[in-house]
């Protein structure tokens, strides 16, 4: 990443991204600039190399501030600020409002309401849970209509699903901070970086035994 800087070196006039043709001063370069020449030779046209500082925040559950550039003191480069945090994603459910504060209602008149990330883990959880379970409706549905009972395994691992998604989605309500809530997100490793513990939101029983009876 380069910029271009004007005749006094004091105003960035754009930032490349790529290596491409340059018209600077009413002088065309070709794109071998960016390769060829050397840092004192682009500068000597205004463009100087961009240096970033930093590191990108997870915006799964951070919002950023957006990216800064600034004139180093040397004029050599230029200095890409990035990973500022702006706030923490909201973790409770927020009442929609427009730009006047005022609230949003749907065609119903009702309040419209924003998820936060723990009715979105959750609502996700509902996902995988019923993704684990629908395989075997082919046995419930047997089971209803021609009496035939369902194998006990299934039975078993079907409540073993069940009270893993209400532990996963008690462990998210039971969250008090971003910090807790993130850890639900994280595999617990041992210290020669084997698995120890799997995410919490992934806490779901083993199917081997019962995964030949999909459908």
């Amino acid at each position: 990443m380069w910029a271009l800087l004007n005749s006094d070196e004091d105003t960035i006039v754009e930032i490349i991204s790529n290596p491409k043709q340059m018209t600077v001063a009413g002088v065309n370069h070709p794109k071998a600039l960016f390769k060829l020449w050397t840092d004192a030779e682009r500068k000597a046209i205004g463009l100087v190399p961009v240096t970033t500082t930093g590191s990108h925040l997870d915006t799964a559950y951070y919002i950023e501030v957006n990216e800064a550039f600034a004139i180093a003191d040397d004029k050599a480069s230029v200095v890409r600020t990035i990973g500022e945090k702006a706030a923490d994603r909201a973790l409770a459910d927020v009442d929609a409002v427009d730009e006047d504060d005022e609230p949003i209602l749907d065609d119903h008149d009702n309040q419209v309401v924003t998820l936060g990330l723990k009715s979105q883990a959750k609502n996700t959880a509902n996902i995988v849970a019923n993704s684990h379970i629908k395989g075997f409706d082919w046995l419930i549905q047997r089971k209803v209509t021609h009496d035939t009972a369902i194998p006990s395994a299934i039975l078993t691992y079907i409540a073993a699903v069940r009270t893993a998604h209400a532990s996963i989605c008690t462990a998210i309500d039971n969250a008090s901070d971003m910090a807790a809530f993130i850890a639900l997100h994280v595999d617990e490793l041992n210290d020669d970086g084997t698995l120890k513990t799997i995410r919490k939101v992934q806490a779901w029983p083993d199917d081997y035994a019962v995964k030949g009876s999909r459908r």
